[in-house]
C-alpha cells in the first residue's frame, strides 16, 4: 500500500511539473542576426542574414512620429541600435534593451539643454490587454509586444543584436 501511495505522489509531482508553465523559452532555431522595426507599419522582423524568421505587430511610444529627442517626449527612437541587456525580471514580463541613447542622441539632448531620456525596451505587457493592438501606441517611447510573443522574442534575442528602427 505504501508502495503504491508513493508511486501516485511521484505521478501527481510529474503531472502537476508538466502543467507549469516558464516564461523561459528554449530556441534551436537560426540565429536572429538583425531585428528591424518599421514604425508606420507597426511591424517587426527577426532576420536571419536578410531571410524573415518572425514577424509581430507591435505598439510604440505613445507620440510615435519622429525620432526620439528627449525624456518624456513619447517617441520610440529611430536608427541603429543593438540589444544591450535582457532583462528577465520587467515590469512589463520580459524585456530586451535598446542601446540608446547613442553618442549622438545624448549630444543633441545636450545642445538643448535636455536629457535624451534612455531605459528603451523591447517589452511584453504584462497583462495589460487593452494596450495590445495594432495602432495602440502607449509606451513612454519603447516597443511592445503580446507576452507571449515576448517569451518567443526573450528566447530568440542576443546581447548585441543590431536594431533598426525606421519611421
Amino acid at each position: 500500500m505504501r508502495f503504491f501511495q508513493f508511486f501516485l505522489v511521484i505521478v501527481m509531482a510529474v503531472g502537476l511539473a508538466a502543467c507549469s508553465s516558464s516564461k523561459f523559452k528554449t530556441y534551436n532555431g537560426p540565429e536572429v542576426t538583425r531585428i528591424e522595426v518599421h514604425k508606420s507599419a507597426r511591424q517587426m522582423y527577426l532576420l536571419h542574414h536578410g531571410r524573415i524568421l518572425k514577424t509581430y505587430d507591435i505598439g510604440l511610444g505613445f507620440a510615435p512620429a519622429g525620432h526620439k529627442q528627449f525624456e518624456g517626449d513619447g517617441r520610440t527612437p529611430e536608427g541603429l541600435y543593438y540589444i544591450d541587456r535582457l532583462n528577465p525580471n520587467s515590469r512589463f514580463h520580459l524585456s530586451v534593451g535598446m542601446s540608446y541613447p547613442n553618442p549622438a542622441d545624448r549630444d543633441f539632448a545636450r545642445a538643448h539643454g535636455k536629457s535624451p531620456g534612455g531605459d528603451i525596451f523591447i517589452h511584453g505587457e504584462n497583462g495589460l490587454k487593452n494596450n495590445r493592438g495594432r495602432g495602440r501606441d502607449w509606451t513612454d517611447g519603447c516597443i511592445a509586444v503580446t507576452d507571449k510573443e515576448m517569451e518567443e522574442i526573450y528566447s530568440m534575442l542576443r546581447v548585441g543584436t543590431p536594431i533598426a528602427v525606421f519611421p
